[in-house]
């Protein structure tokens, strides 16, 4: 069998697989090829040539040769078949959502001149994703080609590699079967749930405003106009004639500058602050809610940056904040695909991320705090227009036998105002009042503070915040 000739995918070009049997090895390994059936026709071959030897049985010889070898010729005749083959594989989609399905659609194409045999086709997923998926193929014409696909669904978020494609030949009588595999493998990338949120506008728009509009430079004047060198295309009426008399070039006056809105996601992926694992834990909810706040404040045309405690910013090398292009939604939700948690311990490299009154809004998706990390986050507050923490006991989503995880915090719809007037503790363990007193250090540094009860839904939640921030600055403005 020659070398398989390549071909261009028809439906992804340059993912191109070719397999040839005798590219892996020569005879020998050809017979480690043989199957249960070969190897034990191969055996009462031998048996009935020394039992026919022994006794004097001529017939008796003659079967057994016969037995012995029919699967050395199944082997022979397997190996010296020249198929030539080529394999595509096509996602659809690469990127899905957890606890959603993709389909995956391969396609074997003949690229040799005589017909192939039968051919079994296998393809290696992880376990997490399902069966691995095994296919039958009758005989494909010269030139042919054979589709067949498959789904795949994984609950847990991730990057998982697809293949490499196995092809696997067998001869009529299912003496021998020879396995193959194609060089090339894909990866399919489980981001996590995204929960479409209600359009509230939430304070911190310093830096710009929400639902999709622009602040611009205002130009009080003549004398306020910023100019600029011409550029071919410029309209001829915005040329500034007092700037080109000034410089001796013409200049225009600039258009206006969109200021575009900013929001700073920061995610908590402290190893101690969460307990439990698994699709409906606490971490895993708090990647959730960062993926979803990040792609709606992206559709409502907000610069979107994700921040972790260990201080690393996506997208841009140094922090900078994203468009509102699709591609930036696809870098974040990637991102968060693959985040896991971290050893640190605290929040000081976030918080030096942070640029001072330029941060616009700050959302953040926390742990458990203890004091000290409590403050460096309530610091935070002093370096975005608005804040709002969502913070979840790990310890009762893990347990899930306590309803409201901070008994002297407002329940959903109760507002700030239900919070304990006399602000001490009520019953409970050390680590709840540890709690407790973190989620009051926060308040007190002008965050808006909504714990999350286990199995809570973020869009809910999303609109309290609203309320919460409304009474808040009703409060501060009276």
């Amino acid at each position: 069998m020659a070398s398989g000739a390549e071909r261009p995918a028809a439906r992804r070009p340059g993912l191109v697989m070719s397999a040839d049997p005798q590219a892996a090895g020569g005879f020998r390994t050809a017979l480690s090829g043989l199957t249960t059936r070969g190897r034990s026709f191969f055996a009462a071959g031998v048996a009935a040539a020394v039992c026919a030897y022994v006794l004097g049985q001529p017939d008796l010889l003659r079967v057994g040769l016969l037995l012995a070898v029919l699967p050395l010729v199944c082997v022979a005749v397997l190996y010296r078949t020249r198929y030539r083959v080529a394999g595509s594989r096509r996602l659809a989609p690469s990127r899905v959502p957890a606890m959603s399905e993709a389909r995956v659609h391969l396609r074997v194409d003949n690229v040799s001149r005589i017909p192939t045999g039968l051919l079994m086709l296998q393809d290696r997923v992880p376990y997490v994703l399902g069966p691995r998926p095994r296919f039958v193929l009758d005989r494909v014409e010269p030139g042919g080609h054979r589709e067949v696909s498959y789904r795949v669904r994984s609950d847990l978020r991730g990057r998982y590699p697809l293949g490499p494609l196995q092809l696997r030949l067998t001869d009529p009588f299912g003496m021998c079967e020879l396995t193959r595999s194609f060089s090339a493998f894909d990866t399919l990338t489980v981001v996590p749930r995204v929960e479409p949120l209600p359009a509230v506008r939430l304070a911190g728009e310093a830096s710009g405003y929400g639902d999709s509009r622009t602040r611009s430079l205002s130009l009080a004047g003549e004398d306020d106009a910023i100019p600029r060198g011409y550029r071919h295309g410029d309209d001829l009426r915005r040329v500034h004639w007092r700037s080109t008399a000034k410089y001796g070039e013409l200049m225009v006056r600039r258009e206006e500058q969109p200021h575009k809105a900013r929001c700073t996601v920061l995610v908590d992926t402290r190893r101690l602050a969460f307990y439990g694992a698994g699709p409906d834990s606490a971490f895993e909810w708090a990647v959730s809610g960062a993926a979803s706040v990040s792609t709606h404040m992206l559709e409502r045309g907000y610069s979107v940056r994700l921040l972790t405690d260990t201080g690393s910013s996506v997208p841009g090398p140094e922090g900078g904040f994203g468009g509102d292009s699709s591609d930036t939604a696809g870098v974040l939700l990637d991102t968060l695909a693959v985040v896991e948690h971290s050893d640190g311990g605290g929040f000081s490299r976030a918080h030096d991320v942070l640029r001072v009154g330029s941060e616009g809004l700050l959302v953040a998706f926390l742990g458990d705090l203890d004091e000290e990390q409590a403050t460096i986050v309530g610091r935070m507050r002093q370096r975005a227009g608005g804040a709002v923490a969502f913070v979840l006991d790990s310890s009762a989503w893990a347990s899930r036998d306590a309803v409201d995880p901070y008994p002297d915090t407002p329940p959903p719809g109760a507002g700030p105002a239900a919070s304990g007037a006399d602000g001490e503790d009520g019953p409970g363990t050390a680590a709840d009042a540890g709690a407790r007193r973190a989620v009051r250090m926060l308040r007190e540094a002008g965050w808006t503070v909504l714990p999350v009860p286990p199995g809570e839904g973020l869009p809910s939640l999303w609109q309290l915040a609203d309320r919460y921030r409304s009474r808040e600055e009703a409060g501060a403005s009276s």
